[in-house]
């Protein structure tokens, strides 16, 4: 009996190209560009994917055709000059030779951009209408911009076809110049450019005219769009449809690639890039509908992230190629393990958002989870067995950084314990998974458990490491990951707080009334926050920030803040928590105004603070002494991918070598943890 994954291996035709199966990555932005240039980094990244059998890996989200559309945010690749053709062939030359297809995406940012970087060109658009997201106010475009612009695209798809790119891929999505003609939203010209949607297809009409003229009908060249805006001025299903159907029946696009939503505004780029708090492929039908409209191949991309879910999407009809882009960047061997009969061994996306959120917060892209993506220089996504002697190891702790430390050591080969004093797996990310929509996090660990039982790790829960049992099991090395403890801080009167952490184990019954008080800005406070308002409770937080959860990413962010205010969450930035006293059975939290210096005063029933964590450390230090490097890790041996030199010395010594990773150090991050335990265990 054949089932719906199956259609994920079906090779598609679209012209000259054939791509291998129905699984593709989309084109985006992962901050790995250098001078405009997809260099060594970028292409590695996509080579994994090629190696890891995907069908068809594009590049280069929002490469930029025109000098007035910057590419330095976001460390963008430019399109914009023959310099980038050389860089260009490297890059198909390393995907080709893996079976895989490469295609880019080109576009000019329009307002969706910001004019004081790079060149300092003021940004241009259909209409003098400033975009709330760039918080950029374009110049309407003139006569002579049409036709600069035009010609731009044109010049960067020839050098898409001499760089030997099997395709590019026209954005006309997420905001950008094309539909920022399309839409209501943005245009509100009265020239042959603007009025009648007619008119508003009018410049992508002209633009993909003048791509096909330069590159000749048998290259492929497609297009990303919305099928639906979801906004009230925006552009409607119907409309979408038009537009789709017209561009295609017109020749003018060999596949379209449909999203739902746009990405003007905070709470619209939340949606468009859809995170755990949604249902998986949340906007499928859209790109159903487009392809019972249009005669060509409909891709869809947006929180496909497990294979059912795009194995249906394919069988059934919905769409021709599914994107499984955030699925890849957890697991770039996604479809080789599929191949292979290992569906079980995907690291399969939980859709935490936090790739996306990097890049948006100036960072580069890189997986929760998965430490090896965006590092594939140094890091690897296979693990090579030891060519060495091998080791006992004892790993401490069962969370995240205790999991993929004995998950690695095993699989390079060595004997691997591990102990964790709970009667399950999880660590703090089971603690943060029980706060409303953030539940999928568990994926992460239930993963790395999978993994350390299929790898014949010694497992032993409800176990407490101590000294002596350690001893016992005459280790060479041995790995303290025993996570943090939440702390109260140093609040005058904090012993009468509890933590985030009381709450969400159930430690701690919610009262009615709660301050909380947000000492991080990260995801903790406001997940408990919404934990305990949906529980019927009166909530109000506090934060010294500017705002709640300002550490919090671009896709995160503003679902929390739409829940809190549903909820009916006070939200209190800029205010210090001074103190905290007794009043009865109430308790009195002081606040201070950080930039008048005025206190004022809550009475309420509970006072929750979060001030993160600090580590559990006790063991480590009794086990320091006996430890042949008396558990110090040698950071220029780690940072250049060198064994630990005291793993070399405990043959001779007969002691064990120590190191301790993850929050037993300093609470940071789940990513923080994952990368600690891999990158000093791959090279033991």
């Amino acid at each position: 009996m054949t089932s719906p994954v199956d259609a994920l291996l079906r090779p598609l035709k679209i012209k000259n190209l054939t791509i291998r199966n129905r699984i593709m990555s989309t084109s985006h932005a992962p901050s790995y560009g250098s001078d405009g240039k997809p260099k060594e980094r970028y292409q590695l990244y996509h080579e994994e994917k090629a190696k890891g059998g995907i069908g068809l890996t594009m590049f280069g989200g929002s490469s930029s055709v025109a000098v007035d559309s910057p590419a330095a945010p976001w460390n963008q690749i430019s399109v914009a000059d023959d310099s980038v053709i050389d860089h260009f062939r490297e890059f198909s030359d390393r995907v080709h030779q893996h079976g895989a297809a490469l295609m880019v995406q080109l576009t000019h940012m329009g307002r969706r951009t910001k004019w004081d970087t790079e060149n300092w060109l003021p940004t241009v658009s259909a209409s003098s209408k400033r975009e709330p997201a760039s918080r950029s106010i374009p110049k309407e475009m003139e006569d002579y911009d049409f036709k600069r612009i035009i010609g731009d695209y044109a010049a960067a798809a020839r050098r898409c076809k001499l760089g030997g790119l099997d395709g590019c891929e026209l954005s006309a999505a997420h905001g950008h110049l094309i539909d920022q003609f399309w839409s209501p939203s943005v245009n509100r010209r009265s020239d042959k450019y603007g009025g009648s949607l007619e008119n508003r297809m009018r410049f992508g009409i002209e633009v993909l005219e003048a791509m096909r003229a330069e590159v000749g009908d048998d290259y492929v060249i497609g297009m990303r769009m919305s099928a639906d805006e979801l906004i009230d001025d925006g552009l409607t299903h119907e409309d979408c449809l038009t537009i789709a159907r017209t561009y295609a029946e017109r020749g003018l696009v060999d596949f379209i690639n449909i999203l739902g939503g746009q990405a003007r505004d905070h709470l619209a780029h939340a949606i468009v890039l859809p995170n755990m708090s949604f249902p998986v492929a949340p906007f499928l039908a859209l790109a159903s509908a487009v392809k019972r409209e249009v005669g060509v191949p409909v891709f869809h991309a947006q929180r496909v992230t497990d294979l059912n879910t795009a194995g249906r999407a394919v069988a059934e009809g919905h769409v021709d190629m599914v994107a499984m882009t955030r699925a890849h960047i957890a697991d770039p061997h996604l479809v080789r393990k599929l191949m292979e009969g290992r569906v079980d061994d995907i690291r399969q996306c939980v859709g935490a958002g936090y790739c996306i959120d990097r890049i948006y917060a100036g960072g580069d892209a890189l997986c929760i989870q998965n430490a090896a993506t965006g590092r594939e220089r140094t890091m690897p996504h296979i693990i090579p067995k030891t060519t060495g002697p091998k080791r006992r190891f004892v790993v401490i702790g069962g969370g995240p950084a205790g999991l993929e430390a004995a998950r690695v050591a095993a699989e390079r080969g060595h004997s691997v314990v591990l102990f964790e004093r709970n009667a399950a797996t999880g660590g703090q990310v089971t603690i943060a998974a029980k706060a409303t929509w953030r539940e999928a996090l568990t994926g992460i660990t239930r993963w790395l458990t999978q993994q350390v039982v299929k790898l014949g790790v010694d497992l032993r829960l409800g176990v407490e490491a101590t000294e002596a049992l350690v001893a016992a099991e005459k280790p060479d090395v041995v790995i303290v990951a025993t996570g943090g403890t939440a702390t109260r801080g140093d609040v005058k009167g904090t012993e009468h707080a509890v933590t985030v952490t009381d709450m969400l184990t159930g430690a701690v019954e919610p009262a009615e009334s709660i301050l909380i008080y947000d000492g991080t800005g990260q995801h903790h406070a406001s997940s408990c926050a919404e934990y305990l308002a949906k529980r019927g409770a009166s909530v109000e937080i506090a934060t010294l920030d500017r705002m709640v959860g300002e550490e919090i990413g671009a896709t995160n962010q503003p679902i929390h803040l739409r829940e809190l205010y549903k909820l009916g969450v006070v939200l209190s930035p800029n205010l210090q928590l001074v103190e905290i006293y007794p009043e009865g059975n109430k308790r009195v939290a002081v606040l201070r105004n950080e930039f008048t210096h005025e206190e004022e005063e809550r009475l309420v029933d509970q006072v929750v603070v979060e001030f993160g964590t600090l580590p559990n450390d006790g063991l480590y230090f009794n086990l320091k002494d006996r430890a042949v490097n008396r558990g110090q890790t040698d950071l220029p041996a780690l940072l250049e991918g060198r064994a630990q030199p005291a793993v070399v010395k405990t043959a001779e010594s007969g002691d064990y070598a120590l190191f301790r990773i993850g929050d037993a150090v300093a609470g940071r991050n789940i990513h923080a943890a994952i990368y600690d335990a891999a990158r000093l265990v791959k090279d033991l």
